[in-house]
């Protein structure tokens, strides 16, 4: 394995133990999934804080997994480690006979590990051989993808993973200089970049390579079409109580997050019914306003987490969230009707209008608070 290759600091750590913590802390055993283990530091403190939470880690770099076995090496009676992408969870449950688990938490994106090692390929400030594959025992390499690609693709590429306006300039130097020889070097790769971009647009946004590093990486890795696939997979799989955290590091990660917890915090009945259909509530509620940032002394520390978004949400008792919308419901008919012509006004009510029922729960606006 040889020695740990760069640093780790695991991101929002307290905030992520803070939010996973009502999910884990109930009966004699809990099941937590860390679906990106990578160095293992969220998933430590997880085994650390829960005595009693079985760990499922699923990392697809073979390098972090055997790190992380090293890490957790305490744990092993209660810890199963699984080269395996986030979008395998169901068969990798299956697998191990785990019919529903209780926490999950995705810390997307590229880890410590693969950004300090320079021969990973993922860094632009470092020359390294175009790789750029986080599971090196298959795949396609970013330089098969420089050097293969049609230029429409390239460009469609980088325009819609690298959200990068000069996906096309950049996409017609790679051409030109594949014409002349294979481009193989992450350095020559980030000097094209530099090149193709006006030097007006190179003064602002870091360095001018990040966007297009980006997207080649997301490409090589199907990182946003396994994510696709696996949020709604993780959360069909969590118990009632159960909760997911989810850290992400740009926009097409943080949006298809949203997207998916937005799917089960909202009804799907007609909004015009005075009462909720059975099965159309919402299955789960949002832990947060929004997403989440990290606050200044965090990023002074790990600069990392600078870009970083959470989400959260848990999953409901159908049973409950039933009832609690049925009670609210029933509340604003009362007071919607005290107001009509000839029912006279509040005053004398006995209805109290500085509370409704229910908990809150089931609706996409309220949360835990940040």
């Amino acid at each position: 394995m040889g020695e740990l290759r760069g640093t780790h600091v695991p991101v929002l750590l307290e905030r992520c133990l803070e939010l996973l913590a009502p999910a884990l802390d109930r009966g004699d055993r809990t099941v937590h999934v860390d679906a990106t283990l990578g160095l293992a530091g969220h998933a430590e403190a997880v085994l650390e804080r829960h005595p009693h939470t079985v760990l499922i880690g699923l990392d697809r770099d073979t390098e972090a997994l055997a790190h992380a076995r090293v890490r957790l090496a305490r744990f092993a009676d209660r810890i199963h480690l699984v080269h395996a992408v986030y979008d395998e969870l169901p068969e990798v449950l299956e697998g191990l006979g785990y019919p529903g688990i209780d926490g999950i938490l995705f810390d997307l994106g590229v880890s410590s590990l693969q950004l300090d090692a320079p021969d990973r390929g993922f860094a632009y400030a470092q020359d390294a051989p175009l790789d750029m594959r986080m599971d090196q025992t298959r795949g396609v390499t970013a330089e098969e993808v420089v050097n293969t690609y049609s230029h429409p693709d390239l460009a469609r590429v980088l325009r819609v993973y690298g959200e990068e306006k000069f996906a096309g300039r950049i996409a017609s130097a790679i051409l030109r200089e594949r014409e002349r020889g294979r481009i193989t070097s992450s350095a020559r790769l980030a000097e094209l970049v530099r090149e193709s971009i006006p030097a007006p647009a190179r003064r602002t946004g870091g360095h001018p390579a990040k966007r297009t590093f980006q997207a080649l990486r997301i490409e090589v890795n199907r990182e946003l079409a396994a994510l696709e696939t696996a949020l709604p997979a993780a959360l069909d799989k969590l118990n009632v109580g159960g909760r997911m955290v989810v850290l992400s590091y740009h926009s097409l990660e943080d949006r298809l997050t949203k997207q998916a917890l937005a799917d089960r915090v909202r009804s799907k009945g007609p909004v015009d019914l005075p009462v909720e259909l059975p099965g159309s509530g919402p299955t789960f509620r949002l832990l947060s306003r929004g997403a989440e940032l990290a606050g200044e002394a965090e990023v002074a520390v790990n600069p990392r987490a600078a870009s970083v978004r959470l989400r959260a949400a848990e999953r409901l008792d159908p049973t409950t969230a039933q009832q609690g919308r049925t009670d609210r419901e029933r509340y604003r008919r009362r007071v919607k009707a005290m107001h009509q012509p000839g029912t006279g006004s509040t005053a004398g009510s006995t209805v109290d209008l500085g509370s409704t029922p229910g908990d809150g729960r089931g609706t996409d606006e309220e949360g835990e608070g940040t």
